[in-house]
């Protein structure tokens, strides 16, 4: 039985195990962007092909987005420390791998290793969390966790940039991966000793669900493949994958109700969905980085290819932009209980002032000076990132319940990496298109920018959508409709403001 005496020790304990559940997040996350900068280094140091480099890059993300899910639910069933340290474990070791790839195969399939290992940690992180705190702590907590996905999402490149600089061209992309293992094995030992052993919620008779693994998998698999190999793949029989997965997708969810009905445990509770805050979260979630990774990708490309700035400076140059994101999800992880769904209304509305200012910044100041010019809008654009990963992340899930908070977080991610996918391929069609047709780099990147900003404005307009009908019906919330007893387990009784 726990004292008195004993709480502020629990307390302190829980924090410090938050910091681990981070840095094991930053890393995997970083990891998404920071091989950017380092492919011509890959291309002179290994012979990389463009092939090898296309899927040093995609081979990540599909693999980080298909373990997603079906880590979430393991994490649920087994439990999340567990499958956080095994997956740390061999993230970290995977990371050697890339390291010491002797040649391109071998780095693609550690590549590979790397990204599912990424996908299993991160669904912990968000689960961990819903376990290890409620009510105005855990919007504190997923503030910090908002703060640590802006800034691992911004500062890839110029973290790559940094080790170039100082490791040199020909192996300096090995040291692109080094940089994770004492990171990662620093967060082994710590894991080990501060990450509590709590319970398994719900206990650990349900079983896994390998046919709605299989049938999930191939679906995004078949979404993802065409859009991340957009540039690669040339043809339109690439786009013959879309349908198929939607068809892969509706057989999963025909399947998973099925497994409901006959009273099995499905991989992802269907139930989830009938919660509005979830449900508009997730796609609110999806279209924001439809838009939010496809800035970093444009204009590290525009510094670097048209205005001729080097990776580092084109890493100094985003920095405004990870800066203001860290500090804007702390305090939007403060303010959501107060301010709820208005909180993420305002930050989406920053986000795209922010990028209609980079629009306006390169018409004005074109050439080398155009990176002091985007320092504004970019730390408008970042401070509205900020308020809205965190505070959106925390009403996402502040309603489902503990023992389907890891597949609840994998749901949500899975659907981040969709997006991000999607938002790439369709940024990346307008820009070279333009640049191709035109030869016009400064058009093409604004061109890019109001197309990421429109897809940001949709994300705005789920969110204004749900303020205004929680408005308009303050009495008719997610708790009516909970479809579980016991919702309680979940926190959901210290519900945020909807956004009065």
């Amino acid at each position: 039985m726990t004292t008195e005496t004993d709480k502020p020790a629990l307390d302190d304990r829980r924090w410090k195990a938050l910091g681990v559940c981070l840095t094991a997040g930053f890393i995997s996350l970083l990891d998404v962007s920071i091989v950017n900068v380092a492919l011509p280094s890959m291309e002179r140091g290994l012979g990389a092909s463009e092939a090898t480099q296309s899927w040093v890059v995609s081979g990540y993300a599909l693999a980080f987005g298909l373990a997603l899910a079906p880590a979430g639910r393991l994490g649920d069933l087994r439990g999340r420390r567990q499958a956080l340290l095994i997956g740390l474990a061999v993230f970290t070791a995977a990371s050697i791998g890339c390291g010491l790839a002797p040649g391109p195969a071998w780095l693609v399939m550690f590549r590979l290793l790397q990204g599912a290992a990424a996908g299993v940690v991160a669904p912990q992180t968000s689960g961990l969390i819903q376990q290890m705190f409620q009510g105005a702590e855990r919007a504190r907590a997923f503030g910090f966790h908002g703060s640590v996905i802006a800034v691992s999402t911004a500062v890839g490149p110029l973290a790559g940039g940094l080790l170039l600089h100082a490791s040199g061209t020909d192996d300096g992309w090995r040291w692109v991966f080094f940089v994770n293992v004492p990171i990662g094995v620093a967060a082994l030992v710590a894991g080990h000793r501060l990450l509590p052993r709590l319970p398994v919620p719900g206990g650990r008779r349900e079983k896994f669900d390998p046919v709605g693994v299989l049938l999930l998998g191939t679906g995004v698999l078949a979404l993802l493949l065409p859009l991340v190999q957009e540039q690669q793949w040339q043809g339109r029989a690439k786009w013959l994958l879309l349908p198929l997965g939607a068809l892969l997708l509706g057989a999963f969810w025909a399947w998973e109700r099925n497994r409901t009905r006959v009273g099995d445990a499905p991989l992802i509770d269907l139930g989830l969905f009938s919660l509005r805050s979830f449900t508009l979260g997730t796609l609110i979630s999806l279209t924001f980085f439809g838009g939010l990774t496809t800035i970093f990708f444009v204009l590290s490309l525009f510094l670097q290819n048209s205005v001729g700035y080097s990776p580092l400076a084109a890493g100094v140059t985003i920095l405004p932009f990870a800066a203001a994101s860290a500090i804007g999800a702390v305090f939007g992880g403060r303010l959501v209980m107060r301010y709820g769904r208005s909180l993420v209304v305002i930050g989406l509305s920053a986000v795209i002032l922010g990028l209609l200012g980079v629009v306006l910044a390169v018409q004005l100041v074109p050439g080398e000076h155009v990176g002091w010019a985007m320092a504004l809008p970019l730390l408008i654009g970042g401070t509205g990132s900020g308020l809205t990963v965190s505070p959106n992340t925390t009403l996402t899930l502040m309603l489902v319940p503990v023992r389907r908070a890891g597949a609840a977080g994998g749901v949500m991610q899975t659907g981040q990496r969709i997006g991000s996918s999607v938002g790439i391929a369709v940024v990346g069609a307008v820009y070279f298109a333009h640049l191709a047709n035109h030869g016009r780099a400064t058009t093409a990147l604004q061109f890019g920018m109001l197309t990421a900003a429109a897809i940001v404005l949709l994300a705005l307009v789920l969110a204004v959508a749900d303020l205004r009908e929680r408005r308009a019906h303050p009495g008719d919330d997610d708790l009516a409709e909970t479809p579980w007893p016991g919702v309680g387990e979940s926190g959901a009784g210290e519900k945020a403001g909807h956004g009065a």
